[in-house]
């Protein structure tokens, strides 16, 4: 299995002063643990300035999105590579709040994931459902339809990691239930099983739904979730280092 991914997703939020909040988890983070990362996805802006802030620690930098071309005439983009340069390992593809709100489908999604693998980082690939879609009993056919469509060809399964994020928990302080949860991860655990074979076992599963210092633990201990994508909790070096110690 592989290492335990406990990501801040810091979204449309962060100015040079919430520096201090990153400064505060490399410290505490430190050296780092022998089965978790820590990793922190900020906005492009202060992608560069948190990886100095972070330089000393085994906490990682990451993106939020990434535009498929390494560069060109995309004015307001930004590409894997610039993400790589200024320091990031990681990045966000197919939030879905990038699907509702850029129109990003599942081969866009796929194609920004081979940028990300192109310029050297791993790509976390956002899955889930909305609520209609679950109270309509679609909610497996809806993630393995986006697993189909995301995961571009040619990748090993070791090379990224998948959260899955139920769209009516995130933001919205509800949580699905442990069983809710285990069912869906179990699914996707199945369908990468059958797409990588033995190896689709290296695949961290990220669970990206509200997930907080009280619900950490519990979440966490869930068969087949391998970390969590923090959305509002990771702003907050407490809150998202509470999470990290869950963790460990």
């Amino acid at each position: 299995m592989s290492r335990t991914l406990i990501a801040g997703n810091w979204k449309m939020n962060g100015l040079r002063e919430s520096l201090s909040q990153v400064e505060a988890v490399a410290a505490a983070v430190g050296g780092g643990e022998a089965s978790v990362t820590a990793l922190l996805c900020l906005p492009a802006t202060l992608v560069a300035l948190g990886r100095a802030a972070a330089a000393d620690s085994a906490l990682r930098i990451g993106g939020e999105t990434c535009h498929p071309n390494a560069k060109g005439a995309h004015t307001g983009d930004i590409s894997a590579e610039m993400l790589a340069d200024a320091g990031a390992s990681h990045v966000i593809v197919g939030h879905s709040e990038r699907r509702a709100d850029h129109g990003e489908t599942d081969s866009v999604v796929a194609a920004q994931a081979s940028a990300a693998l192109r310029a050297g980082l791993v790509p976390i690939i956002c899955v889930g459902e909305s609520l209609a879609e679950r109270e309509a009993g679609q909610t497996l056919a809806r993630v393995e339809s986006q697993l189909a469509g995301s995961i571009p060809d040619g990748v090993g399964a070791g090379d990224f990691a998948i959260a899955y994020e139920p769209i009516w928990a995130i933001g919205t302080g509800k949580v699905a239930n442990t069983d809710q949860i285990a069912e869906v991860h179990g699914a996707i655990r199945a369908w990468l099983a059958g797409r990588f074979d033995a190896s689709g076992a290296e695949t961290p599963i990220l669970y990206g739904g509200s997930m907080n210092p009280a619900n950490a633990a519990e979440i966490l201990a869930v068969p087949n979730v391998n970390g969590g994508l923090i959305g509002g909790a990771s702003l907050k070096a407490d809150d998202f280092l509470s999470i990290y110690r869950a963790a460990i």
